[in-house]
C-alpha cells in the first residue's frame, strides 16, 4: 500500500510514492526537468499558468507510477503541498480566468498598505498576527481594481493547493491554514475576517469552504484517476502550504522546533504555542497545519526571496562551465567572508523582511586588482546566509531562541559552504534529514486517511543524514558584521 504526495512548486512539480509500512519514498518523479517558466510582463510581476501545473502533475505521476508498475491501484490516499500565497481565480465552469498570481510578485504591495491604514495597524496585528501586504488577499484587491471584467466572473478564489485539489476531486474547498497564509483568517474571531473583506470590498461567498488539513477534502474523480493512472475514489486527505509542509515533514509541530529550506526562495519557520506577532511583520505568523484555537500551534515564518535563485543566477553569468558542485570547490578556495567582497541577494521581488520593499541585489566591495569569480561564488551563499540571520534577529526578538535547525539534504543545504556558514554565523546545530514536501505530503495524507495514528508514527522512520555543528564563529560573526553594515547602508526604494 502507498501513499502519494505531491508538491506543487514554482519551478517544478514533484510526485512522490511512500511505502506505508517502511516510511520510506518507494518512487519519485518531477516536472519539468528545467525550471518551469514565470511570466513577467512588468516589473515586480510574477505570473504561473495553472494548467501547466496540472500537465506536470500528470507527468510527474506517470514518470514515478512507470518506476513501480501496479502501484496506481495500490494508493491509498493523496496529500498536496504547494507554493504559498498564490492567487487562482476561477468560475462557475471551474476554470482558471486568469493566470495565476504567485508567492514572488510583488504588485499587490500598495493595496496590502492601504488596507493596513484603513483597519490600523494595531488591529490588524492583533487580528491577523500580520499586515495586509503582499498576500493573497492584496492580489486579489489588485485585480478588483485593474481587471473588473475578471473580478465579476469569480466564483472563488483559491490557492495554488486548492485549484489542484479541485481538478483532482471536483470539491471547491480550502483550509484555515490556507486562509491565514492569504491574510483571512480572524484569529480572534476564529473564523474569516468580515471586517478584511468588508474593506476590500469582497463577499465571503468567494472564499471556499473549510476543510481539515488532515481529513478528507474529496476523492478522485473517475476523469482524473485516468488521467493519472490511479484508481477512482483516492481519498485527497491533506493538503498544506509548501513552509509548514516542509515543517511536517521534518518532524516540526511542536512550540520551539524549527525547520529551514532553501530551494528558489529560503525558509526559516518556527512554531509557537502562543499569539505572537512582529510589529513590522519583516516576519510572519500563520496557522501551522496542526493549528487550532484551542491549542495554538502557529508557524513564524522568516522568507528571503533571493536565495538559490541567486545561486543559479551565478552559475548562468559567472560560471556556465561549472557544475553546483565545481562552484562550490571553487568558492572554498576564498576564506570566510569573501576577502571584503558582500552581496545583498535581495534581487527576486519585494522582501516582506525588508518591509516589502524591493531593493534589488546589490554586490560590495570588489577589487578588480583583487577578487575574481571564486569571490563572487562565496559572497553570494554567505550573503544568502546572513540574510537569513538578520531575519532571525527578529524571530529571537518575538521569543524564539534559535538552536536547533531541521533540514532536508536538498537545495542549498547539499553545498558545506552554505551549511557550515548557516551553522557558524547562527550559532544553530543544523540537522539534515533525508526528506522532502512530496514525501511529507504523502505521509500527511497517511495521518488525514487514518492510515497512520498520528504524526509521531507517520514520522517514525524518518532518518537523520547529519549533523552540523558550528564551527569557529569568530570568523563568520565578523563577516556577518561587514554584511550588516551594508545592509543598514542600503538606501530606500519604496
Amino acid at each position: 500500500m502507498y501513499l502519494l504526495g505531491y508538491d506543487i512548486g514554482s519551478s517544478s512539480v514533484k510526485a512522490s510514492l511512500v511505502e506505508v509500512a517502511t516510511g520510506r519514498v518507494a518512487a519519485s518523479a518531477f516536472c519539468p526537468k528545467t525550471e518551469a517558466p514565470i511570466r513577467s510582463q512588468q516589473p515586480g510581476w510574477a505570473e504561473q499558468d495553472p494548467a501547466q501545473w496540472l500537465d506536470y502533475l500528470k507527468q510527474a505521476t506517470h514518470e514515478a507510477l512507470a518506476q513501480l508498475p501496479g502501484a496506481g491501484q495500490e494508493v491509498a490516499a493523496i496529500g498536496i503541498s504547494y507554493q504559498m500565497h498564490g492567487l487562482v481565480c476561477v468560475d462557475r465552469d471551474r476554470k482558471a480566468l486568469r493566470p495565476s498570481i504567485i508567492w514572488c510578485d510583488s504588485r499587490a504591495v500598495p493595496y496590502g498598505e492601504r488596507a493596513q491604514e484603513a483597519l490600523g495597524g494595531d488591529w490588524c496585528l492583533q487580528h491577523l498576527l500580520n499586515s495586509p501586504g503582499n498576500f493573497t488577499a492584496a492580489k486579489l484587491a489588485w485585480v478588483k481594481e485593474n481587471e473588473p471584467e475578471v473580478f465579476e466572473r469569480i466564483w472563488k478564489i483559491m490557492l495554488p493547493g486548492d485549484y489542484v485539489a479541485m481538478c483532482l476531486t471536483g470539491e471547491a474547498c480550502t483550509t484555515v491554514s490556507g486562509l491565514s497564509e492569504g491574510i483571512f483568517w480572524d484569529f480572534l474571531e476564529n473564523r474569516p475576517s468580515r471586517r478584511l473583506l468588508d474593506c476590500f470590498g469582497f463577499d465571503e461567498s468567494v472564499l471556499p469552504e473549510i476543510r481539515p488539513t488532515f481529513g478528507v477534502q474529496g476523492h478522485l474523480t473517475g476523469a482524473a484517476a485516468r488521467e493519472l493512472g490511479l484508481k477512482e475514489g483516492i481519498p485527497v486527505a491533506y493538503r498544506a502550504g509548501d513552509q509548514p509542509n516542509n515543517a511536517l515533514s521534518l518532524g516540526v509541530l511542536k512550540p520551539g522546533q524549527i525547520a529551514s529550506t532553501a530551494g528558489t526562495s529560503g525558509v526559516v519557520y518556527g512554531v509557537i504555542g502562543k499569539v505572537a506577532y512582529d510589529p513590522l511583520s519583516r516576519v510572519n505568523t500563520f496557522a501551522h497545519v496542526n493549528h487550532q484555537a484551542e491549542a495554538p500551534r502557529l508557524g513564524v515564518l522568516l522568507c528571503i526571496n533571493g536565495t538559490g535563485i541567486l545561486n543559479a543566477w551565478m552559475r548562468r553569468t559567472v560560471a556556465p562551465d561549472l557544475s553546483y558542485a565545481q562552484m562550490n570547490e571553487l568558492a572554498a578556495t576564498v576564506p570566510v567572508g569573501s576577502e571584503g567582497v558582500a552581496i545583498l541577494p535581495f534581487g527576486n521581488g519585494a522582501e516582506r523582511m525588508l518591509e516589502n520593499r524591493d531593493t534589488g541585489c546589490s554586490i560590495h566591495g570588489v577589487s578588480f586588482n583583487r577578487h575574481n569569480r571564486a569571490h563572487l561564488l562565496r559572497a553570494a551563499q554567505e550573503g544568502i546566509v546572513f540574510s537569513f540571520c538578520y531575519g532571525m534577529e527578529v524571530m529571537e526578538q518575538m521569543g524564539m531562541k534559535v538552536d536547533m535547525i531541521h533540514a532536508g539534504n536538498a537545495n542549498m543545504f547539499l553545498s558545506p559552504i552554505f551549511r557550515d556558514t548557516f551553522a557558524s554565523a547562527s550559532g544553530a546545530t543544523i540537522e539534515l534529514f533525508d526528506t522532502d514536501g512530496a514525501a511529507g505530503a504523502a505521509k500527511g495524507a497517511g495521518i488525514g486517511a487514518g492510515i497512520y495514528r498520528d504524526a509521531d508514527e507517520a514520522f517514525s522512520t524518518l532518518e537523520r543524514l547529519a549533523v552540523v555543528e558550528p564551527g569557529d564563529r569568530a570568523a563568520y560573526r565578523e563577516a556577518y558584521g561587514n554584511w550588516k553594515d551594508k545592509m543598514q547602508g542600503q538606501p530606500r526604494h519604496d
